[in-house]
């Protein structure tokens, strides 16, 4: 019985794995590899000083609807008034002029989530109204479309993007699948922009919660009569998730709720992906 259970799963995966390799060409958006930007990864693990992200803390309380009723949490941009967005720039101000190489590593991870969460909005909020961030189309490059190549900002005398962030710094550093659901795109399709700041303190409760949050919605992991229906992000850097159809699998299962968890057990098909682009904003 157990070796059929485990004929079972493997052909399950295997049809599984085979559709992902498929469709993974086909993405709206090519994946960048995680290649370690060797400079950053300088700390002091004895440092114990702390920095101030409070006034980012403050702006996502006030801006951040959440709960929402459709499970994804909304921006009210069009209620950011120009104190409001005075107050982050001085934060992302403050940010630019912070060492980072001389803190320990969970301030600097806390830091570089925080900072790539930031940019994200004050780039949404400087060219208001948006559909979509895709339409923001600043970086280098004839054939790329949106903001994430292009060099917004300036930390240790370096210019940095929001893939350097995000590609070269938070996943190659710390080599943890859930730093995707900690970072916003601001689309609809994306993970959950938390309502309160990361810190070194709460960032692994937060990471959790989030990665719970999207599997278990809709746009992350479902399946939709009879099929197996999930968010684009598992295509596109499926290396960070297990690299293959089991670990795929394993991970969804890790933070699925009872009931997805015990659907995904029993599932022996293929599956589809997709990704809402449109922006994150509040209806009202």
């Amino acid at each position: 019985m157990r070796i059929e259970r485990t004929l079972m799963r493997s052909r399950r995966l295997v049809a599984i794995n085979l559709l992902v390799l498929a469709v993974a060409a086909g993405a709206a958006r090519a994946a960048s590899k995680a290649e370690l930007w060797a400079r950053w990864q300088q700390q002091d693990a004895a440092s114990a000083q702390k920095i101030d992200h409070g006034a980012w803390d403050a702006f996502l309380k006030k801006f951040v609807a959440a709960p929402h009723p459709s499970g994804i949490h909304r921006v009210r941009y069009q209620a950011v008034g120009p104190a409001d967005f005075k107050a982050l720039q001085d934060y992302l101000g403050a940010l630019q002029a912070v060492a980072i190489s001389r803190y320990s590593r969970s301030e600097q991870k806390a830091f570089w989530i925080n900072l790539y969460n930031a940019l994200t909005v004050d780039l949404v909020l400087s060219r208001f109204p948006v559909a979509s961030i895709r339409d923001i189309n600043i970086s280098p490059g004839i054939a790329v479309r949106g903001p994430w190549g292009a060099k917004l900002f300036t930390v240790e005398n370096e210019k940095l993007s929001l893939d350097d962030i995000e590609h070269r710094i938070l996943r190659p550093i710390w080599k943890d699948s859930r730093i995707h659901y900690a970072l916003s795109w601001a689309t609809l399709g994306g993970p959950n922009l938390q309502p309160l700041a990361f810190s070194a303190e709460n960032s692994e409760g937060l990471l959790e919660k989030a990665a719970r949050e999207f599997i278990n919605h809709p746009r992350g992991v479902s399946i939709q009569k009879g099929r197996l229906q999930v968010s684009s992000l598992y295509v596109w850097f499926q290396e960070d998730f297990g690299a293959s159809a089991d670990g795929l699998m394993d991970h969804w299962q890790e933070f699925a709720d009872p009931p997805l968890a015990e659907a995904l057990g029993k599932y022996s098909g293929g599956l589809a992906h997709d990704y809402d682009w449109r922006l994150n904003a509040a209806e009202k």
